[in-house]
């Protein structure tokens, strides 16, 4: 299955575009999907930080899996608060 990636931010930087596709093999899950990110993306996260994937407009579990026409959006990593 291809899944046509949308990056904000800081993943967007790091990757250089704001759409990338990745081909799965079919009954991939969002964790297979943030591995092969890291293995062709691998500045995008260091390891030890969570992706975050949103599905449909929903944020998804690493075992949720996929399908061909579904709208993903990696969220990177937020900071805030006061200075």
């Amino acid at each position: 299955v291809r899944i046509e990636l949308r990056l904000f931010a800081l993943y967007r930087e790091r990757a250089g575009a704001a759409l990338v596709s990745v081909e799965l093999p079919d009954d991939s899950t969002v964790g297979d999907l943030t591995a092969a990110v890291r293995a062709d993306y691998p500045r995008l996260a260091p390891p030890e930080v969570r992706i975050v994937v949103a599905v449909n407009a929903e944020y998804a579990d690493d075992d949720q899996t996929l399908q061909a026409g579904d709208e993903v959006c990696l969220i990177p990593p937020v900071s805030g608060g006061r200075g």
